[in-house]
């Protein structure tokens, strides 16, 4: 019991100096939820607290979203305010972009009723949202929160966009549930995906961290449900439908039609039918 009481006692002093040695903000992740809360409520009034609403609340939430923002970032990069200005003075284009994002998702569903709806609702746009202001993040080189506030919206939605991931606009995803989206994607304007379609790596390494590893998606593509598209040189081009469960990691030329299909034998038997694919 002796050893074990000291083991303990070791562990913990362990755990002490893993803590002060730590650089990150002990409450990055809460800080990430509540600013793509305050973010979402800046930019549609559908998010807004009730206790909020009005004109007056639109300067109550950028007074907020900013004082997150600078507290969540300060401790990660030299000059956090110099970010934080090119941020919220990148936000009237973020919002621009949704607008058209969420106008796209609703054109393409036959369920979806109206824009609010979409807003509100719609996992694809949620994930949408939060992506591209975690991208504005990315792009700055700030480190690790663009990350967690991708990974917040991962487990609210099944959708897995890395902030790195460059999305045009128009952009949809209907469903979502299990979409995952590399880090060195790039997707042109009017694109749609539906459930499960994974943007990915042909080949995971660490040796080809700086190297382009995701494909490449052309304007007014549709990838359909659970196909995968790999490779850092492969390219789907513009105009090009992908069908369902299609494994593809060749590049495509514009306005192609990828489709999974399957030979389908009938045999009669003494038992009945039997279908083969």
């Amino acid at each position: 019991m002796q050893n074990e009481s000291l083991s303990w006692r070791g562990f913990l002093a362990a755990r002490k100096a893993e803590r002060q040695a730590c650089d990150a903000p002990r409450p990055l992740r809460a800080l990430a939820e509540e600013f793509a809360f305050r973010t979402l409520a800046l930019l549609f009034p559908q998010f807004a607290h009730p206790t909020r609403l009005g004109a007056l609340g639109v300067d109550d939430e950028a007074a907020h979203l900013e004082a997150l923002l600078r507290a969540a970032i300060t401790p990660l990069v030299p000059h956090a305010e110099g970010v934080v200005d090119t941020v919220l003075s990148r936000l009237p284009a973020v919002h621009a972009a949704l607008v058209l994002d969420a106008e796209a998702i609703l054109r393409g569903d036959p369920a979806a009723e109206s824009l609010e709806e979409v807003i509100v609702a719609y996992p694809g746009f949620l994930a949408t949202a939060v992506h591209r202001v975690a991208h504005e993040l990315y792009l700055l080189d700030v480190p690790l929160f663009p990350r967690v506030l991708s990974e917040w919206s991962h487990r609210e939605t099944g959708i897995d966009i890395h902030p790195g991931a460059r999305i045009g606009t128009g952009f949809a995803i209907d469903h979502g549930t299990g979409v995952v989206i590399g880090e060195t994607s790039e997707i042109g304007d009017r694109v749609r995906l539906y459930q499960g379609v994974t943007l990915g790596a042909l080949a995971v390494s660490k040796k080809l961290a700086n190297r382009k590893r995701h494909p490449t998606i052309g304007h007014d593509v549709v990838i359909y449900a659970n196909a995968t598209i790999l490779g850092g040189d492969t390219v789907v081009g513009e105009g090009s439908v992908i069908g369902g469960n299609v494994w593809l990691t060749t590049s495509v030329p514009p306005r192609s039609v990828v489709q999974f299909s399957s030979r389908v034998e009938q045999r009669g038997g003494d038992d009945g039918l039997e279908f083969h694919i």
